[in-house]
């Protein structure tokens, strides 16, 4: 609940002329703007101000006081805002400014914000806030003038403003409109590359893809060497898709900006998404020589070490973020998988159970469930799930996601249908939920259903790449939806073209239309990402019709025995080396 103070030496503190505050800053509750004193470059000769204040105003403010402390607002806003009519003092104005916009009464705000700027004309934070409340209210003339204001008042702290503005109401829906205020902006104030970055960052959130590159191609063109507008610039190059551009982009920015460790982090992330682990590697392994104290590139490190099973590199990477406050946690957490990919489920659960708190708490708990589960101990795994539902309430989905698991790994798919439904109930379009069902259905021969799910999906997410994995896949089935299924899965390629599962199913696809030179080559990529049960059930089928059935036989050997109970593999062997001879 928001307090606002009572000060007993409240009228020692008026009379004085005291900057101290007796109403906290309330309007920090939804922005940090108020929380940020801005000092204006532009120099305001000193104003006196009227300290003789009337006796009926002392009273007033002390009314307003007491109202706030008992949370009867509108009575402390109408006491301040009186105030600030009657005084010419610009604090009055703000207090009551920060009170309006905490109760979000937009005329109230207008009212109290005309009153500070006609007070202190030149004022930053009176400036900012009245542009906040213009682009919050959709008042776009009046957006404009105080961000043309801005730019006058303050033109070397503009680019901070912006940005901040921006920030306060990114979950607020004004993308499209805020876009608009910057492009009237712009007609009068060409030179300004945040302008532009920023429209860049707004036509990203509102899907125009190209209007971002052009913004920010602009923005570029004022400052070529902006790190932030480079970053912004290959996700641009990401998010259409084109990973090449984005990689090229990135390479040019760390020649261009040689020292710049937010491009190569950044670059290094991009080579991460591509599968390109070893060039990472390299790429982080610079960033700690130069910077030893570099943590985050020491985490990155190790996950990648994880990625490539060098888990004794990792293992020490971690070992020394033990001791870093805010990685101890992360670093416990992945010590713990470490042990359960060794095989050393006891060690593991022990470093799971070291998180207590915190925000990776209830990961590793999560992972501590899945490792007893993994080692068939049901029960505890059950149990432990029952406690963390009482604890973390909100972590429902997670919880029933993971439930559901654990239900298919015991056979038990109609449990895990019946509780997947159960959930459906109470968040119908929640694609997780659906996902999984769909699974489910397809266990218990529910085809249609299961291609109702993934297509509820696909309605509103028509790049999930696993729901047009799945769906293709599962028209396999039936030669007379083998048209439909290399529509999802050519789509699913093009998004996810590294995507071991997924080129799996193209190749898949190849061999039920007949293509078995184009199977095969398929199928030995995937085969070499992740030789994994089904992709080796996939590849051995392929190889025996194509008549290398001594090939068949060795893959087949060595997949059964890293995974003996697959259930493809042992279907492999049901119909065809154990089938008819």
């Amino acid at each position: 609940m928001l307090i606002i103070r009572l000060s007993s030496l409240i009228i020692l503190v008026l009379l004085s002329g005291c900057a101290s505050s007796p109403i906290e800053s309330v309007v920090s509750q939804e922005s940090d703007i108020q929380d940020k004193p801005v000092e204006t470059k532009v120099k305001v000769p000193p104003k006196e101000v009227k300290t003789a204040i009337a006796p009926e105003v002392l009273y007033m403010l002390l009314a307003a006081e007491l109202a706030g402390q008992r949370g009867q607002y509108e009575v402390a806003l109408e006491g301040y805002m009186e105030a600030a009519k009657r005084v010419d003092d610009p604090r009055f104005a703000e207090r009551a400014a920060s009170i309006a916009m905490y109760m979000k009464n937009s005329g109230k705000t207008d009212e109290a914000l005309s009153i500070w700027l006609s007070q202190d004309p030149k004022g930053v934070m009176p400036r900012k806030l009245a542009a906040l409340s213009a682009l919050r209210s959709g008042e776009k003339s009046l957006a404009v003038e105080h961000i043309n204001a801005l730019i006058k008042a303050d033109p070397v702290d503009f680019e901070d403003t912006l940005l901040e503005l921006v920030g306060v109401l990114q979950k607020e829906d004004k993308a499209a409109f805020v876009f608009d205020v910057l492009e009237t902006v712009s007609k009068t104030n060409a030179d300004i590359p945040v302008t532009y970055f920023v429209q860049s960052l707004l036509a990203m959130q509102i899907n125009k893809k190209d209007v971002a590159e052009q913004k920010v191609q602009k923005a570029l063109a004022l400052r070529p060497n902006w790190d932030s507008a480079l970053i912004l610039q290959a996700q641009i190059a990401l998010a259409a898709n084109d990973v090449g551009r984005a990689k090229q982009i990135l390479l040019d920015a760390t020649k261009l900006l040689p020292d710049s460790e937010k491009i190569k982090k950044m670059f290094g992330q991009l080579l991460v998404k591509n599968g390109e682990y070893s060039q990472a590697v390299d790429v982080y392994q610079a960033l700690i020589t130069k910077n030893p104290k570099d943590t985050d590139s020491q985490f990155n490190l190790a996950l990648l070490n994880l990625q490539l099973g060098l888990d004794k590199k990792a293992e020490d990477l971690l070992t020394g973020l033990l001791g870093q406050a805010g990685w101890r946690e992360r670093a416990t957490l992945y010590l713990g998988r470490i042990e359960e990919s060794r095989g050393n489920s006891k060690k593991a659960l022990g470093w799971f159970d070291k998180v207590v708190e915190g925000p990776y708490a209830f990961e590793s708990a999560m992972s501590g469930v899945s490792l007893l589960a993994k080692d068939k101990q049901f029960n505890d795994a059950s149990s432990r799930l029952d406690s963390l539902t009482k604890k973390y309430p909100n972590q429902k989905l997670r919880i029933t996601l993971i439930r559901a698991s654990i239900y298919n790994q015991q056979g038990q798919f109609t449990k895990a249908f019946d509780l997947l439904t159960q959930g459906l109930v109470e968040q119908p379009d929640q694609k997780d939920l659906l996902y999984t069902r769909a699974i489910m259905a397809g266990r218990l021969g529910k085809l249609e259903l299961l291609k109702v799910d993934l297509k509820k999906i696909l309605l509103k997410n028509p790049d999930d790449f696993e729901a047009l994995n799945a769906l293709g896949y599962s028209l396999l089935d039936d030669p007379k939806s083998y048209d439909e299924a290399e529509i999802y899965l050519n789509k699913a390629l093009k998004l996810r073209p590294a995507e071991a599962i997924i080129i799996d199913s193209y190749g898949w696809l190849q061999f039920k239309l007949g293509r078995l030179d184009q199977a095969l080559s398929y199928l030995e990529q995937a085969y070499e990402k992740q030789p994994e049960g089904e992709i080796a059930a996939h590849l051995c089928e392929v190889l025996w019709v194509l008549g290398r059935q001594e090939e068949a036989k060795a893959i087949f050997s060595k997949a059964v025995k890293d995974n003996p109970a697959d259930e493809y593999l042992l279907g492999f062997q049901k119909r065809v080396l154990n089938g008819p001879k």
